[in-house]
């Protein structure tokens, strides 16, 4: 028997509606209502901790069409041998609602174990389908963001102020201290980095790692004078910088020394703040995979992924601070960095997912920094394809180069044979 489609509104703040159906959870839901113009990823973009309390529009008309992969076994995220998500970006969903023009319930893909509305549902997810998403976004990009709620038939009510959260970063951050080991190379340690953790995307782990970087992953609010590091490594994050006070505190005093910091997305706001900067909240924010960004004073342009509502004023930058990137639509700051050089951030994501990983040369950067301020020899990392593990690269790249030396050992016998 064909299960029976709910219809389900989406209501804004103010006052206007938009009647669809329901997929996912059959619950109401509120939030704030911000809006994604990424083609692709949905399922990276839903475990994006940045999301947090909000209710995300996707203004690509077709969404679930390649499904979601799980783990066939369990039936929820494939980790990699460290406990990391392989194709998520965090351990579970965390927007807290998901609004499409068309969702696709038979999807098509050779790692798709689920459709994107069973996952939802078993996430404890709303989903509202069938609305006119180009007239949404129209709205959001005319009044900014706003307050909405799912209503779904058959279900109570909500307010808008109940899908607030308090204090998204606490809500996001881990509760405790992980460390994840690197080895050393030529015979000396590797380096050893805190990810200051104010909801890390899972690809930020990844791409450490794969730079054979001793990663320390510490709460958002963690005192930092008990650990010995390289270099400090600050996430992104949801809501209001400004609510992070203890770790600009932190990131306070840790500019004020000598040692390598770099930060993404909220990390952007925590430096800028920290140095004694201003942040805003943009109308509609940058949320997409292709934010244009120019390198300043350079023509250079690189396509980012984003997903930020607030952003840093150039103006009120301290003399020993200088714009990095600008946005090339609008000319928000999306990077800054120090007069030296050594501490730096930007607005958008260079390990992308989803998105381009146009600007990852970034985060190669920075290790480069930090392993210079602690006096040992450069690293050159394993290229690591979309959704691969170091392991797993460093595995390919064995196999690749077996043949060659083979083919070596052969032609040195056949040599000395020959003498």
């Amino acid at each position: 028997m064909k299960k029976k489609i709910a219809t389900a509104r989406l209501v804004l703040e103010d006052g206007s509606e938009f009647v669809g159906w329901a997929f996912g959870k059959a619950r109401s839901q509120a939030g704030e209502v911000v809006f994604t113009t990424g083609m692709a990823g949905y399922p990276q973009s839903l475990t994006d901790p940045s999301f947090r309390g909000q209710i995300l529009v996707s203004t690509y008309p077709l969404v679930g069409n390649y499904g979601i992969p799980l783990d066939p076994k369990t039936g929820g995220p494939v980790f990699d041998e460290r406990g990391i998500p392989v194709h998520f970006e965090s351990d579970r969903v965390q927007v807290s609602g998901f609004v499409v023009s068309e969702v696709c319930d038979d999807p098509s893909h050779f790692a798709c174990e689920s459709t994107l509305s069973a996952w939802l549902d078993k996430n404890n997810v709303p989903g509202i389908a069938g609305i006119d998403t180009r007239a949404l976004t129209e709205r959001l990009r005319e009044h900014g963001v706003m307050r909405g709620k799912i209503l779904i038939d058959g279900t109570r009510d909500v307010t808008f102020d109940s899908g607030d959260v308090d204090h998204p970063v606490a809500e996001v951050s881990p509760k405790k201290v992980t460390t994840y080991p690197a080895e050393p190379t030529g015979g000396k340690r590797a380096p050893r980095v805190v990810l200051v953790d104010c909801g890390a995307k899972a690809n930020i782990l990844r791409c450490l790692i794969a730079r054979n970087v001793e990663v320390v992953r510490v709460p958002w609010n963690h005192d930092l004078s008990e650990i010995d590091y390289d270099g400090v490594f600050l996430s992104n994050g949801p809501g209001d910088p400004k609510a992070c006070g203890k770790t600009i505190a932190t990131v306070r005093r840790v500019i004020a020394g000598e040692k390598p910091v770099f930060g993404i997305c909220l990390g952007n706001q925590l430096i800028a703040l920290a140095a004694g900067a201003d942040t805003y909240k943009l109308p509609y924010g940058h949320r997409g995979q292709n934010q244009p960004c120019v390198e300043v004073g350079t023509r250079r342009c690189y396509i980012t992924s984003q997903n930020h509502g607030y952003a840093v004023r150039g103006d009120t930058l301290p003399n020993d601070w200088e714009p990095w990137f600008v946005n090339g639509n609008d000319g928000t700051i999306e990077g800054v960095k120090s007069s030296s050089g050594i501490f730096s951030a930007v607005q958008f994501h260079p390990e992308g997912c989803p998105g381009p990983r146009d600007t990852e040369f970034l985060i190669d950067r920075f290790v480069a920094q930090v392993r210079e301020a602690a006096g040992l020899p450069p690293d050159q990392p394993p290229r690591i394809d979309a959704g691969e593990t170091r392991d797993g690269a460093l595995a390919r790249m064995k196999d690749a180069a077996a043949p060659a030396a083979a083919a070596k050992s052969a032609a040195k016998k056949t040599k000395g044979g020959a003498k």
